[in-house]
């Protein structure tokens, strides 16, 4: 699927800058594809650098709580709601283990770890699968709950931001952890409601009402606030948070007897091998994004779109992220450039570049998790992943849209 958006991309672009050409006498529109072929290229080596040092301080940090043990503590902390929500999985089975880790390197934005211990996961649930070419229900919550699953340390997002010179990297950490909750809460209901799950019982309740009563503490705390103070406050609490967090990581690791230094060394040298990684990545979807942009047909899709959303009366300065809510679904290194493109057009503390950081915290890339965790077991016919993980991303991309309204007005 990638490959073809990619392709879309130079090929779309093409088909516009020739009628631009042809019907708009506009004989620039080559001249300034070109151009943002050579600017995106220098756009992207500039990203990659100024990546390299924070994103290896945040993977050194993450070492350390995976050294402390502190992704065992937060799987111990949910396994028994996932007894509930799965009733086929066997207690005590290697699969609830291996999910409840997986989630929870998820949540502390361990994407290193979180890949292959989910795709244990799968592994685990295929043993007790009877029909291995069917995705069964256990398989179809785990999958959606990884793709909406609630980020608490969205590190990639604010690698970026500072990167592109925000003034507050860090600012949309509460709008993330906002979204994200509508996202999980959303696709685990769907899923609820599709399997017949019941939801009605001591456990599932308890652990419902305790992210309700966060979620609920967050929003009526910024509702008593002011319009000027809102934005001030969720980064003030954002840094208070992350900096506390990184602390309990090192005191944690020092009590439990781990080498905290040398574990900070070990995921500092698997930050800069990533960061030379992504180059790639990151150079093939900037540079078809700026030829998309410069050959104009990027402008008539959200021009187009902005028409609509003038028509029903309601503001459009969401109109210019919605390319990363387009391509989240579809493709995670797509929907970072977009997300990057977006703020070096618009600038990054803008309303666009903070929704589009919003949006790219808010979900998982929905189809590249499903290829992947299924395709390593063999699934053929995934039933109802699709669409409740698609319910589960526009709930996720709606309150975005809807908290940086709140936040950032």
């Amino acid at each position: 699927m990638l490959n073809n958006i990619w392709i879309s991309f130079f090929v779309i672009a093409f088909a516009s800058a020739c009628y631009q050409w042809l019907f708009l006498d506009n004989a620039a529109v080559f001249a300034q594809v070109m151009d943002a072929v050579f600017n995106m290229s220098s756009v992207t080596v500039e990203i990659a650098i100024g990546l390299i040092g924070v994103l290896s301080f945040w993977l050194g940090a993450m070492k350390i709580a995976e050294n402390a043990g502190l992704i065992q503590a937060i799987s111990r902390a949910i396994s028994p709601l996932f007894c509930r929500l799965m009733p086929e999985v066997p207690k005590g089975h290697a699969a609830m283990g291996s999910m409840t880790m997986n989630l929870s390197a998820n949540v502390l934005g361990l994407d290193n770890a979180a890949t292959p211990l989910g795709l244990k996961a799968m592994q685990d649930l295929q043993q007790l699968n009877p029909k291995k070419e069917i995705a069964s229900n256990a398989q179809i919550l785990f999958l959606v709950l990884n793709t909406s699953s609630i980020t608490l340390f969205p590190v990639t997002v604010f690698v970026y931001r500072a990167q592109q010179g925000a003034a507050s990297p860090t600012d949309v950490f509460i709008p993330i952890l906002l979204a994200t909750f509508a996202s999980t809460i959303a696709g685990l209901l769907v899923v609820a409601m599709v399997q017949r799950l019941k939801l009605f019982n001591l456990v599932v309740f308890s652990y419902f009402a305790l992210m309700f009563a966060c979620l609920a503490a967050i929003v009526t705390y910024f509702a008593t606030l002011s319009a000027n103070l809102v934005a001030e406050q969720s980064s003030l609490m954002a840094n208070v948070v992350i900096f506390s967090l990184l602390i309990v990581f090192i005191i944690t690791a020092y009590f439990r007897r781990v080498d905290v230094y040398q574990s900070f060394i070990e995921g500092a040298k698997e930050g800069f091998k990533t960061s030379i990684n992504i180059i790639p990545y990151l150079l093939a979807m900037l540079v078809a994004i700026g030829v998309f942009r410069a050959s104009g047909a990027l402008d008539v899709l959200i021009n187009a779109i902005r028409q609509v959303v003038i028509y029903v009366g309601f503001d459009t300065r969401f109109v210019d992220a919605l390319p990363t809510a387009f391509m989240k679904p579809l493709s995670g290194s797509g929907a970072r450039a977009m997300m990057v493109e977006t703020m070096n057009t618009h600038g990054a503390d803008s309303f666009a570049g903070r929704l589009a950081s919003i949006m790219q915290g808010s979900t998982e890339t929905t189809f590249y998790v499903l290829a992947v965790y299924f395709g390593s077991v063999g699934i053929r016919y995934t039933r109802h992943a699709i669409s409740c993980g698609l319910v589960a991303d526009v709930a996720g991309m709606s309150a975005a849209i809807a908290v940086c309204y709140w936040f950032f007005g």
